[in-house]
C-alpha cells in the first residue's frame, strides 16, 4: 500500500502539495499533506503512514489558510435493514484496499462504559455442534475474525450477533456462514456471513500494539462459557510473553473458554490483540495473538485460502530421514 500510495504521488506531480483536514463520517478527522486527489479517492500522509481515504466517508476537505471549506459530494449511503444502531461505523481509512480498518488519526482515550456502547455490536458469538467461541467484523460486509480452533475440524457453523435498539437487546443468529482462510498455526480464521437477509454490520477498528506499553488499560469483549458480551478489564501485563516459540500478549483481563477469538481493545478502542487463550491454573493470566498477526494474516488471505478437499488446510511438517547406519567393516 505504501509503495502504491508513492506511485500515485509521483505520476500525479503533488509537489508542494498542501497541508488539509480531512472531515470523515462518525465524527473523526485526518490532519496531513494531500498527495494525490482522485474522483474515488484522497491519498494523505499523515507523517508515520500514509493513507487512502474513499471519497464517499469524507464530508469535508479543509485546506490551510482556505475561507471557506471546500465540500466534497459524497454518493448516497448505503441502506440495509438492520436495527438503527448499525449505522455508527467509521471511516474504511485502511490499509488492504479498504477490507478492513486500520487505526488513522491518533483518537482520544475514552472510558470502557463508553466504547463497549459502540463497539459492542460488532462483537459476535461463533457457535459449532462441538461448543463455542467469540469473533469480530472487520468490515460492514459480513467477514469477521475469530480463532482457528474455535472452527477447527467443523462445517456447520453460526454467528450470533447482538443489536441494540430501544435499549433492549436483540439479537439475529446468522447459519449460512462460510470458511474464507485458514491458519492453524497463528491460531486464526477468517469467515463470513453470506445469508441473503444479511445487512450492513457494525465493524472494529485494527489497532497497532508495537505501539502499546506494558501497563496500559486493556479490555476485553466475549462470550465466556456462553455468557454474550461480557466485557472484562484489565492491563497489558507484558508485550513480549513467548509460548511454544510464538509472541503473544499477556494481560490481566480476565480470559476464558468462550473468549477465543473475540477483540482485545484499548481505551481508544481499536483491536490490538485477539484473546485465545488462560493459563487454568491461574487467574489474571490471559493471552491474545498480537494484531500485527492478524493483519498479515488478512493482507495475504489467499494464502491461507480455506480448501474443501482439504479441511484442516494448513501444510505439514515432512518426518525427518532417519539416520542411516554405517555398513560394518569387515
Amino acid at each position: 500500500m505504501f509503495k502504491q500510495c508513492v506511485c500515485l504521488f509521483l505520476l500525479l506531480g503533488c509537489a508542494g502539495a498542501p497541508a488539509a483536514t480531512v472531515e470523515l463520517k462518525g465524527d473523526a478527522s485526518v490532519t496531513g499533506t494531500i498527495l494525490a486527489e482522485r474522483h474515488d479517492q484522497i491519498v494523505i500522509d499523515v507523517g508515520y503512514t500514509i493513507l487512502v481515504i474513499p471519497r464517499d466517508q469524507v464530508l469535508k476537505l479543509l485546506r490551510d489558510n482556505e475561507a471557506a471549506a471546500k465540500a466534497i459530494t459524497a454518493p448516497a449511503p448505503v441502506t440495509a435493514s438492520a436495527p438503527s444502531s448499525q449505522a455508527q461505523t467509521t471511516p474504511d481509512a485502511s490499509a488492504s484496499q479498504g477490507f478492513y480498518r486500520t487505526e488513522g488519526a491518533s483518537m482520544p482515550d475514552q472510558s470502557v462504559r463508553e466504547l463497549v456502547k459502540t463497539l459492542g455490536s460488532a462483537v459476535v458469538q461463533v457457535r459449532t455442534p462441538e461448543g463455542l467461541g467469540s469473533g469480530f467484523f472487520i468490515n460492514r460486509d459480513g467477514f469477521l475474525i475469530t480463532n482457528f480452533h474455535v472452527v477447527e475440524g467443523e462445517t456447520q457453523i453460526s454467528v450470533e450477533v447482538f443489536y441494540q435498539k430501544d435499549g433492549q437487546l436483540e439479537r439475529k443468529t446468522y447459519k449460512k456462514v462460510r470458511i474464507i482462510a485458514l491458519n492453524k498455526f497463528g491460531d486464526l480464521a477468517l469467515l463470513h456471513i453470506e445469508d441473503n437477509d444479511a445487512p450492513k454490520f457494525a465493524s472494529v477498528t485494527l489497532g497497532d500494539s508495537d505501539k502499546l506499553s506494558v501497563g496500559d488499560s486493556v479490555f476485553a469483549i466475549g462470550s465466556p462459557l456462553g455468557l454474550e458480551r461480557t466485557v472484562t478489564q484489565g492491563i497489558l501485563s507484558t508485550k513480549t510473553r513467548q509460548i511454544e516459540g510464538v509472541l503473544y500478549l499477556q494481560t490481566s483481563a480476565q480470559i476464558n473458554p468462550g473468549n477465543s477469538g473475540g477483540p482485545l481493545f484499548n481505551l481508544r478502542g481499536e483491536v490490538i490483540g485477539v484473546t485465545n487463550m488462560k493459563i487454568t491454573f491461574g487467574e489474571g493470566l490471559g493471552f491474545a495473538i498480537p494484531v500485527e498477526s492478524v493483519k498479515y494474516f488478512l493482507n495475504h488471505r489467499d494464502a491461507f485460502a480455506y480448501d474443501n478437499d482439504n479441511p484442516t488446510n494448513p501444510y505439514r511438517y515432512l518426518q525427518p530421514p532417519s539416520r542411516t547406519n554405517k555398513p560394518a567393516s569387515e
